[in-house]
């Protein structure tokens, strides 16, 4: 029999009254509870990174160091016996993109806490977001100038740009101390990149050194050949790049196309072995500084670096040694705060502000080193280094080779 119209509408509006009834009259989440969790098989820490777009090579990087982290911190019982289970939400490589990911792992998924995003200028947008939520973020690989101050709630295990950049510098110097003249190029659409060609820049002039030319570029550009010839055209004997793996790899390549020479450093952006699938052979002898060593000494570096080389059948880069550190710090947090009282049984506001607390106040042994954190949330970290990209003869593959 059909339902008459008038009468089908009236039984909505009650059916969608009885859901709001039952919605309000809710209890409050817990960490434990599937109110929470979205489901029950484990403690849910948010990972914000960018898989797709221009800044997936660094992403992809970062997930998979997260995702190690994860397995190893499980098979070691989690927190006491409760399983933590990463939620990953893709970024893309915009504003847009992170503040929809954080959005949705704040309100849907519950998480309590948050790994990410990939860029500084992602993380300027959406820890805002997470901070008037007061949900922890741990910035995996966010190093320009301010990111911990965004607020109580941000932190990050990634060293700032000021502290790691002037380390290639300082190497290439070592390597060539007749270096006079630099060119600088940057990527001026990224608030990573132009933080640290400022440091860059910096470094330059507190080594007593020619700063030639400063040359900008978008990091949707393809083609650099007029960027490339002008600073060619001045002979420096060093070129600096700040900009990401896909768009400096391909001025590096077409830098050496041209015929320049010397030396070249690049940023943190690339720190990926995806970069040499960009410029092949001609990232033979590229400078980068790094956070991150496969040879530093430690057990947990020792279990992270079999683990990644098991499954990807390379050594393990810096992106990939954050993500791990970044879901460390949440897991012996958790399990900190876990001695003091069930997380599993905490309401979800109180345990991410707890949590919260709790991250900043212990020292980590991490695949990085020890790291701890300033009262604001910025990373303490002893060891850096410099590599120098080593390519394959086939060109497809390289590594990192530490200089000693």
């Amino acid at each position: 029999m059909k339902i008459p119209t008038f009468l089908a509408s009236r039984l909505l509006l009650v059916l969608a009254l009885l859901i709001t009834s039952c919605s309000n009259n809710s209890t409050t989440p817990t960490a434990g509870s599937s109110a929470s969790t979205g489901s029950s098989s484990g403690i849910p820490i948010g990972v914000a990174l960018a898989l797709t777009s221009n800044v997936a090579l660094l992403g992809q990087e970062g997930v998979a160091g997260a995702k190690i982290a994860e397995k190893y911190f499980n098979d070691k019982g989690g927190i006491d016996g409760k399983p933590i289970k990463l939620v990953v939400q893709d970024t893309g490589g915009d504003e847009a993109g992170t503040i929809n990911a954080f959005q949705t792992l704040i309100t849907q998924n519950k998480v309590v806490g948050i790994v990410g995003p990939t860029l500084s200028q992602q993380a300027f947008s959406a820890d805002p977001i997470a901070e008037r939520s007061k949900v922890p973020v741990i910035g995996p690989s966010n190093t320009a100038k301010g990111i911990p101050e965004i607020g109580d709630y941000i932190a990050r295990v990634s060293a700032p740009v000021s502290i790691v950049a002037p380390n290639s510098v300082k190497a290439a110097l070592k390597i060539n101390p007749n270096i006079k003249k630099v060119a600088v190029f940057y990527a001026q659409n990224d608030a990573f990149n132009k933080s640290e060609t400022e440091i860059f820049q910096q470094t330059v002039k507190d080594q007593k050194l020619d700063l030639v030319t400063v040359q900008k570029f978008l990091t949707t550009d393809t083609d650099f050949q007029s960027q490339a010839t002008n600073a060619i055209n001045l002979k420096p004997d060093l070129i600096i790049i700040s900009g990401l793996a896909t768009d400096g790899g391909n001025l590096v390549k077409q830098l050496r196309e041209l015929g320049y020479k010397g030396l070249i450093i690049g940023g943190n952006g690339f720190n990926t072995s995806n970069i040499f699938s960009v410029c092949k052979n001609l990232c033979e002898g590229v400078l980068v500084a790094q956070a991150y060593s496969p040879e530093h000494p430690g057990e947990i570096n020792k279990a992270f670096r079999a683990a990644y080389v098991n499954q990807y059948k390379k050594e393990p880069p810096q992106f990939s040694g954050q993500g791990f550190a970044a879901v460390q710090v949440f897991v012996e947090a958790l399990q900190d705060l876990n001695k003091k009282t069930d997380v599993s049984k905490m309401p979800l506001a109180e345990l991410r502000t707890q949590l919260n607390k709790q991250l900043l106040t212990k020292k980590y042994d991490t695949p990085l080193g020890e790291i701890a954190f300033t009262p604001v949330g910025d990373v303490i970290q002893k060891q850096f280094y410099v590599a120098q990209l080593k390519v394959d003869p086939n060109g497809n593959n390289g590594k990192f080779e530490f200089i000693k």
